[in-house]
């Protein structure tokens, strides 16, 4: 299946690396001129200078999608670069994990802080409403665009000590129902991928046997990488996808129902 995003103006936030930087290489390979928004500018220029060195159309912008004002001076950057925006990647998101309480001995020893939660609800979750907010008027000069923002599997079942994870990924979900309904009548389809286990910087973190029962338990038989994600996002930003809305499309080799 050929992948034609020529002429379209493309943001994708946590650009800077992982799936992200996966994300604003596939697209631009596809034709795109893609934004990156992130945080980190070492990072994020670095990001930029080395996907130019592959000949592709990548712009960095410093953006911290927790702040309403970054936010729209990012759309405003993106603009007087590029002309427009025509598709969102909502792909920003953090982790702060622990235990709802933590037990030891009998006693409490510790659990999620109020900080843990509302630094992974207001990137995860509120970054996700205050881009969505701020990019749609510019899709609707152009006369329609695209929306996919990043859920994950456990938004559907859970995880252990990721209450402030899960929530944030479940309210996605919600919001993405809700905006498939309001923007798709402005030829605006919103949707949701939901990744599995998948290897990036992070999760090279983790400790071996760790990613070695994630395996064993995905049925395909390997972790996703970061260009297995970057494929799903590219192809329901394209016109393959033009009659899909609302949806969240699973991203995890199985891992649902192999566990």
């Amino acid at each position: 299946m050929h992948i034609d995003l020529t002429s379209r103006v493309a943001v994708v936030t946590g650009g800077a690396a992982g799936i992200g930087r996966a994300t604003a290489r596939r697209l631009a390979q596809s034709g795109a001129r893609v934004a990156i928004w992130d945080r980190v500018r070492t990072t994020g220029e670095a990001t930029a200078v080395a996907l130019a060195a592959e000949g592709l159309d990548v712009y960095f912008i410093e953006a911290d999608v927790t702040q309403r004002a970054s936010v729209e001076a990012a759309v405003v950057a993106t603009v007087n670069h590029y002309g427009g925006i025509d598709i969102l990647i909502n792909n920003a998101g953090i982790t702060r994990d622990a235990q709802l309480i933590r037990v030891k001995d009998g006693l409490i020893a510790g659990g999620m802080t109020d900080d843990d939660f509302d630094a992974v609800v207001a990137v995860n979750l509120k970054g996700v409403y205050l881009c969505t907010q701020a990019v749609v008027p510019e899709m609707l000069k152009r006369g329609g665009g695209r929306i996919v923002s990043a859920s994950s599997v456990v938004a559907h079942h859970g995880n252990f000590g990721q209450t402030n994870y899960v929530a944030s990924k479940t309210g996605v979900i919600g919001m993405t129902q809700v905006w498939a309904r309001e923007l798709g009548r402005r030829n605006i389809t919103v949707n949701a991928i939901a990744p599995g286990f998948i290897a990036t910087e992070m999760t090279a973190k983790m400790p071996a046997a760790a990613l070695e029962a994630m395996q064993a338990h995905t049925p395909v038989g390997r972790v996703g990488s970061p260009e297995d994600v970057a494929n799903a996002y590219c192809f329901l930003v394209s016109d393959h996808a033009a009659f899909i809305n609302g949806a969240v499309l699973s991203v995890d080799g199985g891992l649902v129902i192999g566990s």
